[in-house]
């Protein structure tokens, strides 16, 4: 585990996790000179935004936590405390992709919201004990580095 994941790890509000990650994300994007730009208002379904090439792109921040034994997941889906109990909405429409930070591994993945899942994403990045292979997400193939090769390509 990186010195970063461990700090990370430490952290014990959800508030404070969910600030950590944001900003690892943003710090991912800044550093390979990417603007990255904030609402300014906490009321939009995106915590930011970024231009790859001319082209804008409303980010949701999630963090990716343990799972099972080889894989970490993240939530889909916008949850809100209502006094009636929680209200949980799809980001379809609002968002164009999922930035994540997944502290087990210390990595970034970008997931555009046509690929992610209804609910939650799991994603693997140890081989499965009985040799799946079909319907995986696999880690690498989510990495924001390999993704943002991907976009610049596709905008091209």
């Amino acid at each position: 585990m990186s010195k970063r994941a461990d700090l990370f790890s430490e952290l014990e509000e959800t508030q404070k996790r969910g600030q950590a990650t944001e900003s690892i994300l943003k710090m991912e994007f800044t550093v390979r000179d990417i603007p990255v730009l904030v609402p300014e208002f906490d009321n939009e379904p995106y915590d930011f935004v970024v231009e790859l090439d001319g082209v804008f792109s409303r980010i949701q921040a999630k963090t990716a936590y343990q799972r099972s034994s080889g894989t970490v997941q993240f939530e889909t889906l916008s949850t809100r405390v209502r006094s009636n109990g929680y209200e949980r909405d799809g980001y379809e429409g609002d968002i164009d992709h999922f930035a994540v930070y997944n502290p087990v591994l210390d990595e970034s993945y970008l997931v555009n919201i046509d690929e992610a899942a209804t609910g939650k994403m799991e994603i693997r990045y140890e081989e499965p004990k009985n040799n799946q292979r079909q319907g995986i997400n696999w880690h690498e193939d989510f990495l924001l580095e390999k993704r943002l090769d991907r976009l610049t390509t596709e905008q091209s």
